[in-house]
């Protein structure tokens, strides 16, 4: 996606953030802290393979090259592996300041749902983290466990949110593993549970899964979500139950999905600048 409005001849400063997350790839570019291109692809096997992909599709609909962007900053698991960055900073960090880059600086507590890691982040009005938690082996691949679940229960992944909302009732199924949440639900099938509460019952337990991480930091208000499960109706509406806290409201200008690869480019345009004094 590209904002054809902004010229990048007239930046003083071009970033980018580039996240090679576990499930999808995502690049954002900024023209003097302002989006201007953004990409999100599929993770492959190679990070590095990835992370071209994911800055070469932001920079497809632009005439800007690689090289003249000021500085670039990457973050997720695979930040290590990105050959063009002139930095790494963790997805943590990132997260924290590209959050409070969306919602301004009253945000105090960041959830980042991915593919494969659920965090929970403090910061402080500067977008400082002060404190973290990240998931344990348990509630590991509650985003792409979600992807295959929905394959399971052969519905789109873009509609199981919505479908989670349906049923005034469902059956509880176990809330302690991933793996075993999903084998439990999936055994309701059989039982002629309908569709709607299995999937329902699904949502509400990987809700209980990931409140029990936030509870053990605590939620300091103002509360956001990030990550691809922040996209997911029923998993937003079933958090906001089970830790009887309204996160803030999603900006349509910004996907949830690009908050640490957006950080990522506010931290380049802040490190490009403190090196050029």
């Amino acid at each position: 996606m590209i904002d054809k409005q902004m010229d990048w001849n007239r930046a003083k400063v071009i970033a980018a953030g580039v996240d090679i997350g576990a499930v999808s790839s995502k690049a954002v570019i900024l023209l003097d802290r302002q989006q201007y291109a953004t990409s999100q692809l599929r993770t492959r096997a190679s990070s590095k393979e990835s992370a071209l992909e994911a800055m070469n599709a932001a920079l497809a609909e632009t005439d800007l090259k690689l090289e003249d962007i000021h500085c670039i900053v990457a973050t997720g698991y695979g930040r290590a592996k990105v050959p063009f960055a002139n930095r790494t900073i963790t997805e943590i960090t990132c997260s924290a300041r590209g959050a409070m880059h969306i919602w301004g600086t009253s945000v105090r507590t960041v959830l980042d749902i991915g593919g494969q890691d659920c965090r929970v982040i403090h910061c402080d009005e500067n977008g400082k983290v002060t404190a973290f938690l990240m998931n344990d082996k348990c509630a590991a691949g509650i985003g792409r466990g979600m992807e295959v679940f929905a394959d399971l229960a052969k519905k789109p992944i873009t509609a199981i949110g919505n479908i989670a909302l349906e049923p005034d009732g469902f059956p509880k199924i176990a809330d302690f593993c991933v793996v075993y949440a999903r084998s439990e639900a999936l055994d309701l099938i059989p039982k002629k549970v309908p569709m709607n509460q299995i999937i329902a019952a699904y949502h509400y337990a990987m809700c209980e899964r990931i409140s029990g991480l936030v509870f053990k930091l605590g939620v300091k208000k103002d509360f956001a979500i990030v990550g691809g499960l922040a996209k997911n109706p029923g998993i937003v509406y079933w958090l906001e139950k089970v830790l009887k806290v309204s996160r803030l409201p999603p900006k349509p200008e910004w996907d949830p999905m690009l908050t640490g690869a957006l950080g990522a480019a506010l931290l380049a345009d802040t490190i490009y600048k403190s090196d050029n004094v």
